[in-house]
């Protein structure tokens, strides 16, 4: 029976040891899960903050605040080399001396760098911060200046939807900050890490200096928003006002017009004699102008003592200095009109004995600027190419401007000339030459065809034939071989080279074709003076004829 009883109660100690076993277990598998959901919380986290701080790398008002810290990391070291300095002064010794010249040397150093970045000394983020300045209101005194103060108002407008907008990104910027340090005060509950503890405390004193800023931006463009909206409104007033006076003193010259019209009709009907009618007409016309032009001097001149100098001034200029502006003026209203020159145009202008070929850049009120190109002018006379010239537009009316290109032509005539001798087949040369100007410039000779018939719908033309032709004419040194042709206005030289070296090979192969340059034939009769020497003479080269 005892051992019964002993045997029940070893049953029962294992019974409840096996149950703290178990408890014990349960315990330390539920505490790996925690460590476990633990770790896997910390990893949310840290890729949350991973994602923010990418956000946040490249963010213009983070790079300030850097700065900031920056200007705040070297006044520190100032100071402290500053005390340093100042303390080794006072000791003896070389050494010391030494010492004290190096740290004010370090002095110059730092108050330089702290001299670059200089903005940040009183605010976290520079003066970003800061809005832009309003400018003068411009002053509404006649029509004109309504478009200036419409600008100015789209400006003001423009001004502070941007500090708005400045505004918003700060506020973006702080909900960010105050996220990253949620997450990273979660996180340090987490794994009680002192790294992240340091980042906590770092991104404290960012908040609150954000904090501060938003703060700032937050009252500053209170302000600032009255102020504009005051301005626009006060503006606006005044734009209303000239409005209705510019309105006023156009019903004015609106009657005063509709006067002088019954006036007119009036004289036209009393007055039969033509000469006296056109001279009153005149006056009249002289009179509505003068009165028009008072009443706009009275109405927008705030000091009529200006009035007198303004005449003074306009008369004296108008006579001495404006003539060929005016000129230049009216020649641009007639290339605008006839269409005689355009922008793109190759021109020749012919002024005071130089010649300039090119094209035209741009027509303004008052010049014509021309590129040159490379041309036979640049080759033959300027020896350079290149410039851009700017003719005066009243040339038009002085001086002879020729263009190349008129109303669609793309092409111009151009002339190669060789010398052939005397005894050449004059005719087989004129054939050659022919045959291989067709077949160069057919290009182009088809081209100026078809302009040319629509030119003869225009304009008349006479001579419409584009084809190539070929002269024959008798010169001093020989007969000359002249080929005409029709070739690209913009790029004449280079079929004018092709041209003239094929038909020069030509010649060449043919043999009863001589090339002739300029030479001399000496008859000798009677005389003493041998074949040797007039070689001496002549030279090696031998340029004389001998015959005897």
């Amino acid at each position: 029976m005892k051992i019964f009883f002993i045997f029940l109660i070893a049953i029962f100690l294992n019974a409840q040891d096996t149950k703290q076993t178990i408890k014990s277990s349960v315990q330390v598998i539920q505490k790996a899960k925690q460590i476990q959901d633990d770790k896997s919380t910390a990893n949310e986290i840290l890729l949350q903050l991973e994602h923010i701080e990418i956000e946040l790398k490249n963010n213009i008002w983070i790079t300030r605040y850097n700065n900031y810290l920056t200007y705040r990391s070297i006044e520190k070291e100032l100071e402290k080399i500053q005390k340093n300095a100042k303390k080794y002064s006072r000791w003896k010794g070389s050494k010391y001396k030494e010492l004290s010249y190096q740290l004010y040397n370090k002095i110059k150093i730092k108050e330089n760098e702290l001299e670059l970045i200089s903005e940040y000394k009183d605010s976290p983020v520079g003066k970003l911060i800061k809005p832009t300045p309003i400018s003068k209101v411009p002053k509404i005194t006649n029509p004109i200046v309504i478009i200036e103060a419409l600008s100015y108002i789209r400006q003001l407008k423009l001004n502070l939807q941007n500090y708005q907008n400045i505004k918003l990104e700060l506020n973006t910027l702080l909900d960010k900050i105050n996220l990253k340090h949620d997450l990273l005060k979660e996180l340090y509950k987490l794994t009680k890490d002192k790294k992240i503890k340091s980042k906590l405390e770092n991104l404290k004193k960012e908040l609150k200096d954000f904090s501060m800023v938003v703060e700032i931006v937050s009252t500053t463009n209170s302000v600032y928003e009255k102020k504009i909206n005051q301005i626009i409104q006060e503006l606006n007033d005044s734009i209303s006002a000239e409005i209705q006076r510019t309105a006023k003193i156009a019903i004015i010259i609106f009657v005063l017009a509709i006067i002088l019209f019954g006036v007119k009709l009036g004289l036209k009907k009393y007055i039969n004699d033509d000469d006296r009618h056109y001279k009153t007409n005149k006056i009249i016309n002289f009179l509505f102008i003068i009165i028009v032009v008072f009443i706009l001097l009275f109405s927008y001149i705030q000091n009529v003592s200006y009035l007198v100098t303004i005449l003074g001034f306009a008369s004296a200029g108008i006579a001495i200095a404006l003539k060929d502006w005016f000129m230049s003026i009216f020649g641009w209203m007639s290339i605008m009109t006839g269409g005689y020159i355009n922008p793109g145009d190759r021109v020749k202008v012919t002024r005071n004995g130089i010649e300039v070929v090119g094209d035209v850049l741009d027509i303004t009120l008052l010049k014509i600027a021309i590129r040159e190109d490379t041309t036979l002018t640049s080759y033959t006379t300027n020896r350079r190419t290149g410039r851009v010239f700017f003719i005066p537009n009243n040339y038009v009316f002085t001086d002879m401007i020729s263009n190349y290109t008129f109303d669609g032509l793309r092409t111009v005539w151009d002339v190669v000339d060789i010398n052939i001798t005397f005894d050449s087949n004059h005719k087989k040369a004129v054939a050659l030459a022919k045959e291989v100007a067709n077949k160069q410039a057919k290009p182009y000779t088809d081209l100026a065809r078809k302009r040319l018939q629509k030119l003869r719908k225009k304009y008349v033309l006479r001579n419409s034939n584009p084809d190539p032709r070929v002269f024959a004419f008798a010169e001093s040194y020989g007969i000359t071989i002249s080929t005409w042709f029709h070739t690209n206005s913009h790029a004449t030289l280079g079929l004018r080279s092709t041209m003239g070296m094929e038909i020069l090979d030509a010649f060449k192969t043919a043999d009863d074709i001589h090339i002739a340059y300029p030479t001399q034939t000496l008859h000798i009769q009677n005389s003493k003076i041998t074949a040797q020497d007039l070689d001496k003479i002549s030279g090696e080269n031998g340029l004389f004829d001998f015959k005897n």
